[in-house]
Order: structure tokens, then sequence, then C-alpha cells
């Protein structure tokens, strides 16, 4: 019976010391290690988007319907809008003529360029699955600016001296 305490208590002894060593040496995790090498603390910069599961896992992706306006043709319309500002910008000033028509057609490129830069902007960093209303607030803010952009460049190119002559005057001054 005596060895049988004996372990017992050598066992208590030694589980004693080990806790008491534990006590001594400070306890460093992985986490203290890692942030010793940041300068900023670890926090998002944007809260996560509102998750939702629709379906479950076993459902095939859904597969949208082939549209001929989007993708390729809306891509190369956008390079061509965007090649077209080069003459179109160019011309006024080299020719040194101020022709009214040249530079309505300068206005409207620019703003179906912007309009069209702005779109694919919320088109790829607004999903609409996962923010459907905030992609709806945006695209009516864009569709309003645009009209507005779009009236007041009229209204510039019809009662004042117009965009070239505009961008001349600011450039000679």
């Amino acid at each position: 019976m005596a060895s049988i305490a004996r372990s017992a208590l050598l066992k208590q002894a030694t589980t004693a010391s080990r806790m008491s060593s534990f006590a001594t040496k400070p306890v460093v995790n992985n986490a203290l290690r890692a942030a010793a090498f940041h300068t900023t603390s670890r926090r998002d910069l944007l809260p996560p988007l509102p998750q939702r599961v629709d379906g479950t896992i076993n459902d095939p992706a859904p597969v949208p319907p082939t549209s001929p306006s989007h993708g390729s043709y809306h891509w190369t319309m956008d390079r061509l809008v965007a090649a077209s500002l080069i003459p179109l910008t160019i011309t006024p000033f080299a020719a040194g003529s101020l022709n009214p028509t040249l530079d309505a057609v300068l206005c409207a490129t620019i703003l179906i360029h912007s309009h069209t830069g702005f779109q694919n902007i919320i088109v790829d960093y607004i999903p609409k699955k996962r923010t459907p209303r905030a992609r709806k607030i945006f695209t009516w803010g864009l569709n309003a600016a645009t009209v507005v952009v779009g009236l007041a460049l009229y209204e510039f190119e019809t009662t004042d001296v117009g965009l070239t002559e505009a961008v001349k005057r600011v450039w000679t001054a």
C-alpha cells in the first residue's frame, strides 16, 4: 500500500512543479508574435457585405441567358468610343476651326465615354445579387448625373463659347 501512495504523491509533485514552471514563463501565442511585426492594429476597413445563401450546395450554377449586347460587343463599343476621343480632341485645336457640330460630337462622346466607364465600375464592384438596393441606387444616380451633365454641356454649347473655345482660353491664359 505504501508503494501505491508513493506513486500518487510522486505524480502530484511532478504536476505541481510543471504548473509552477508555467506560471513563471510568460505565455506567448502566435497572434502576439505576428503582432510584433505589424505597425497597425488588425481591423477590417469596410464591413463585410450581407451574406445570403440561395438553395443548397448541390444546386447547379445558374447559366445567364446570352445577349449580343453584352460581353465582347460592349467591350468593343467602349474601345471604339475611347479611340474616337483622340482625333476628336486634337482636331479642333490642330485645324484651328471652331465648328459647333464638331464641338457637339466631342461633348457627346465624352459624355458617353464617362457614362459607360462609370457603369462598368458599378457593374464590377457593386454585385446585384448581394446588394440589389445599392446597385439600383448607384445606377439611378449615374443616370441622373449623366442627364444633368448632358443638359449642362448642351447649355454651355448653345449659350456660351463652347467646350473647345473654353479649353483654348484656359490654355492661353
